[in-house]
Order: C-alpha cells, then sequence, then structure tokens
C-alpha cells in the first residue's frame, strides 16, 4: 500500500473511532433521560428529575466532546479524501447537510432548553425538550447512517460524464434496504453503551454507599445508585437482545446476500461449503489459507445465513483475491470481538435482571462488581462493529464504483499527514483527560451536588 494512502486512512480510522466514542453514549443516554424524565413526570418522585439532571450534565459533556472531535472530520474529506468528496459529494453531501441543518441543530437547541430551562419550563415541557434532545441525537444518527449505506450499498445515482456522482432520488437513498438494519443495530449499540454506562456508575455508588465506612454523603448517592442499576438493566436487557436479533441476523444477512465476500472474511470461511459451519474461534492463516485451531458448530452458519441446513455458503475461494477485503485477519477479529462481548452483555444482563426480579441485586456485590467493570465494553464492541463494517467494505470507499486508493489526496504527502496526525493525537490526548476530569468530577459530586 502506497504510504501516503495508508496514513490518510489511518489518520481517519483514529479520528472517527476517537469521535464515536461520545456519540454512541449520547445516543444512548437520550433514550435513558427521556424515561428518567417520563417517571418523574409520571410519579412526581424528585429523585428521578435529580437523575435526569445528572445524566443531562454527562451527556452535555459528551455531546460537547463530540462536536469538537467531530466538526475535524467533516474538514478530512476536504484535506484528506478530496477525490471522494469531489466524486461523491453529489450524493452523500445531501444527507450530511440534513444532519446539520436539521438533526444537529434540534438536538443541541433544545439540549439547551434542557440544561439550562428548567426553572423557566413546565415540568412537560422540560420533558418535551429532553424528548427532542432524544430525537434529534437518534435522527442525526440516521442520516450519517444513511451516508455511511450509500458507501456500503450504492443506490438512487447516476454516474455523470465526468465520472462524478448525481443523486437521483433522495428517497432511494434515505429508504436505502441496507440501512435499516444497519441503523437499528447501531442505535441498540448506543442503547446498550448508555445502559451499560448508567448501571455502571449506579454499582459504584451502591458498592461504595453500602459498606460500613461510607460517608453520609455516600449513602445518599447509593439512593441514587439503585435508581441507576435498575434502568440499566431494564433498558440493557431488551438492547442487548435487540442487538443480537433481530438487528445484528439481518445485518449479517445483508453482508452475505450484497457483499459475500466481506461476508466470508468475517466468519473466517476460507472455502465453499455447504453445510458451512459457524466459527466460535480460531487464528486465520492467510498462507494456507485456513482457519488455525478452530472451534466449529456444525452447519450452523448455513442456517443463520440462507436458514436451510445445507445451504451453500460461499467462501473467500469464491472470488478474485483483488475483491477481498485487504485485512482479512484485523476484519475476522474485530467481528468475532464484538460479537463475543454482545454475548457476554447479554449473559450479564440476563443474569442482573434476573437478581433484580429477585430483589437480591442491590446487594450481590459480585454482580455489582461486574456491571461497574463491564463499562469499557460496549464502547469496545461498537468500535469492533465498525471496523467489521468499514474493513469489510475494502478496498472500495463506495462499494463496486470508487476503490479507496483512487479516493485519497494524492497531492498530501505522508509526511504531512504524519505531521498532522500526531497533532490530532496529542490533541485528543489533552481532551480525553479533560473528558474524564470534568465527568468523575460530577460523578464525584452525585445527583444531589451541586
Amino acid at each position: 500500500m502506497d504510504a501516503a494512502l495508508f496514513y490518510h486512512r489511518f489518520h481517519f480510522a483514529f479520528t472517527i473511532t476517537y469521535h464515536y466514542i461520545f456519540p454512541q453514549l449520547t445516543m444512548g443516554l437520550a433514550l435513558l433521560i427521556v424515561l428518567l424524565k417520563t417517571r418523574a413526570l409520571r410519579t412526581g418522585d424528585e429523585r428521578y428529575d435529580r437523575s435526569a439532571r445528572f445524566w443531562g450534565k454527562i451527556f452535555g459533556l459528551s455531546f460537547a466532546m463530540g462536536v469538537v472531535t467531530g466538526i475535524p472530520m467533516e474538514f478530512q474529506f476536504g484535506t484528506n479524501w478530496a477525490r471522494f468528496s469531489e466524486a461523491t459529494g453529489g450524493v452523500i453531501g445531501q444527507t450530511l447537510a440534513m444532519e446539520g441543518t436539521f438533526a444537529f441543530f434540534l438536538e443541541s437547541s433544545f439540549l439547551g432548553l434542557f440544561l439550562f430551562g428548567e426553572k423557566r419550563l413546565s415540568p412537560r415541557m422540560h420533558w418535551l425538550s429532553a424528548f427532542a434532545v432524544f430525537l434529534g441525537s437518534w435522527l442525526s444518527a440516521y442520516f450519517i447512517v444513511a451516508t455511511n449505506g450509500f458507501m456500503q450499498h450504492p443506490v438512487g445515482y447516476e454516474v455523470q460524464p465526468d465520472g462524478t456522482l448525481a443523486l437521483t432520488s433522495l428517497w432511494s437513498l434515505l429508504l436505502n434496504p441496507w440501512v435499516l438494519w444497519q441503523y437499528l443495530h447501531t442505535m441498540m449499540g448506543a442503547v446498550t453503551t448508555g445502559s451499560f454506562t448508567m448501571a455502571a456508575i449506579g454499582a459504584y455508588y451502591l458498592l461504595v454507599g453500602g459498606s460500613e465506612q461510607a460517608t453520609p454523603e455516600a449513602r445518599s448517592h447509593a439512593e441514587y445508585g439503585r435508581i441507576f442499576v435498575r434502568t440499566g438493566v431494564m433498558v440493557g436487557l431488551p438492547a442487548a437482545v435487540l442487538l443480537a436479533f433481530p438487528t445484528g441476523d439481518f445485518q449479517a444477512a445483508n453482508v452475505a446476500r450484497h457483499k459475500p465476500a466481506a461476508f466470508a472474511s468475517m466468519e473466517g470461511l476460507f472455502e465453499t461449503r455447504d453445510g458451512a459451519p459457524l466459527v466460535i474461534i480460531g487464528q486465520p492463516d492467510m498462507e494456507k489459507r485456513r482457519l488455525d485451531n478452530p472451534i466449529e458448530v456444525p452447519q450452523i452458519l448455513s442456517v443463520l445465513t440462507w436458514r436451510r441446513w445445507g445451504a451453500e455458503v460461499r467462501g473467500l475461494d469464491a472470488f478474485p483475491e483483488s475483491e477481498w477485503p485487504d485485512n482479512v485477519p484485523l476484519h475476522y477479529y474485530a467481528y468475532h470481538i464484538m460479537v463475543g462481548l454482545g454475548t457476554l452483555f447479554l449473559g450479564a444482563m440476563l443474569l442482573a435482571a434476573w437478581l433484580l426480579w429477585k430483589e437480591r441485586l442491590y446487594d450481590a456485590r459480585a454482580m455489582l462488581w461486574v456491571l461497574m467493570l463491564a463499562a469499557p465494553f460496549p464502547f469496545i464492541a461498537n468500535t469492533m462493529g465498525w471496523m467489521t463494517a468499514e474493513l469489510g467494505r475494502q478496498p472500495w470507499l463506495v462499494y463496486g464504483i470508487l476503490r479507496t486508493r483512487d479516493g485519497y489526496s494524492a497531492t498530501v504527502s505522508s509526511g504531512n499527514t504524519l505531521f498532522s496526525l500526531l497533532g490530532f493525537m496529542g490533541l485528543y490526548f489533552l481532551l480525553g483527560i479533560l473528558f474524564l476530569f470534568l465527568a468523575g468530577r460530577e460523578i464525584a459530586h452525585g445527583p444531589e451536588g451541586r
């Protein structure tokens, strides 16, 4: 791979991976905040209002970080991927503009009302502001996923005489059949992140506030810890279920149907097989074109993919190597890490929900430790999911139309790209420390803090 192309790809991969830490949290918390405000409105219990106010502050911090780290990506389309922008701007510019004009301003405007206007609004209007923030964040995600959906499965376009793409149908772009399951899978991933984060903070409050040496402040935090854990588990369980089925299952079927080489890569299937097995674990050996030390479940991949026991599933041998994802091992590992973590999330939430039903969760310190320590892993799983999607699209920027090697800014040298990448890394490191400091301070103050 050309050095400049490598650094352009790595630069964008770094910025978008770092950026997505924050939107997945805000999209998940947006739903949870609405549920807390709904509970407050129905019961009149001030604890739920305080809980929503507390998580609104965490949302606001994450939203600000998302804005700061998201804006540079818009510029990268021009600085690092100029030929891609020139070729596809007539199509993806529509959804990106709609995201900024409609969804982002809806979310940001009502976030201001939610955070600073509670004393000036009636309880119902304050609930409405929370709902508008939720609507804006999820609508924003739809436009972004629709943009990515065009890159994965292009529809509603035509190629102009100069080689650029022109939009022929906005509705085809917005209602791309690829987008539905990708969007729902993405949103369930975000809700899982938000739920585990809320449950983790609640578990922390219960662990600290439940000890004999706990201060009065810590004991007051434990009261809210019960609300956070209960809400996180009750929302996190259905989200973890829906993450696997139907959203994950149907999105995998989309990949099998429209990008079979990518499907073979992520499943580690080197040879076309009837009654293909589902690989639980194994190590891709690219020299020998096989998986080493595989643990397989016979025929299950055929059943999951085509709903037939003996169905043929095409392996990588059915496609020329020029059509393979350019890093099969990384693609395979990213997918299996995502699936493995998703399975663990489901198991953890099932156990927590059972303990909650038995009214033993708040005193089950081992389970509380699991919930608290699990907090980083949904972020990792979501990152692995997007790596699976993007690595599987390679070697294309727009699948079947524009190759990655033809889309980068060839006039920007590898040295210039590396220089800006190192600068971004240093700046984002400082931003990360700032975010952790501010979020940690809010957590220390608790819902009843100043």
